[in-house]
């Protein structure tokens, strides 16, 4: 499946790539994945890296051992290391700017906890797969922090203001379950799918044209942060811009073949 393996981070973070998928695994288990200075310039420049490759069309986001990631690294955030200062946080931070710049969709397979950051995290992703063991909690009040990674303004979008402040007012960890019937996980698989049902997602996203998803992706994105009435009208501008540059004559060839997929 994959053709090409490589480590970064020192191995904090892997990265795989063929068959027009990325997946990219956290991997530091023994520490719950949290995020370091390391695994986080890992997980930007793996970004960025799936980004840039034309033939990498869908990304897998996901993490070895028990979680997902429960977030900033705490034993190194009280070193002084910097990770929460000035221009870490934010839609501009150098994470979160490496997730809204990436074109290609990014599936998360949520395989464990999902914490704070790791929560974060997780909604930077385009949608999600979680394991039926996977948890999710924002403990920022409880550690003494508040978002700065999106969570306090998604959230509440995602799954109601009112339900957005009881998770993140009281800490409390919730299951896949929960969040598949809140809206914040489209599927719950058993543990030992979880990677491969997200990587058979991501490999039938991959037979997508990549500029179609990359435009769509990227409608959906700026029309999020608009009024109904202004996305409507920055769809059509865009859909007008992209049909003036394709070539229509290769359709017939697309559609005989989504034709044939129906048929089975």
């Amino acid at each position: 499946m994959f053709d090409h393996i490589e480590e970064l981070a020192d191995g904090q973070l892997v990265l795989s790539r063929g068959e027009g998928v990325a997946l990219i695994e956290l991997n530091r288990p023994e520490s719950f994945n949290a995020l370091s200075v390391a695994l986080l310039n890992g997980l930007i420049e793996a970004l960025g890296r799936v980004d840039a490759d034309d033939s990498i069309v869908a990304v897998v986001l996901t993490g070895r051992g028990k979680a997902f990631t429960v977030g900033v690294d705490l034993k190194e955030l009280s070193g002084g290391n910097g990770l929460m200062s000035e221009g870490n946080m934010g839609p501009g931070s150098r994470v979160m700017t490496a997730f809204s710049q990436c074109r290609k969709p990014i599936v998360g397979a949520v395989n464990g906890f999902a914490v704070t950051g790791g929560f974060e995290i997780a909604l930077a992703c385009d949608f999600l797969y979680a394991a039926e063991s996977a948890k999710f909690a924002d403990t920022h009040a409880r550690v003494g922090l508040i978002p700065g990674w999106g969570l306090s303004q998604k959230l509440p979008r995602l799954v109601g203001i009112n339900r957005a402040r009881e998770i993140s007012f009281t800490g409390d960890y919730f299951s896949a379950a929960q969040g598949m019937e809140w809206g914040l996980v489209n599927k719950v698989c058993p543990d030992n799918e979880l990677l491969s049902q997200a990587l058979d997602t991501a490999h039938q996203i991959a037979t997508c044209l990549p500029e179609a998803l990359c435009e769509i992706k990227a409608m959906m994105n700026e029309g999020w942060e608009s009024s109904l009435g202004d996305a409507l009208e920055m769809e059509g501008d865009r859909s007008n811009r992209y049909n003036d540059a394709i070539d229509v004559s290769a359709m017939g060839e697309r559609l005989a073949a989504l034709k044939q997929r129906a048929r089975g």
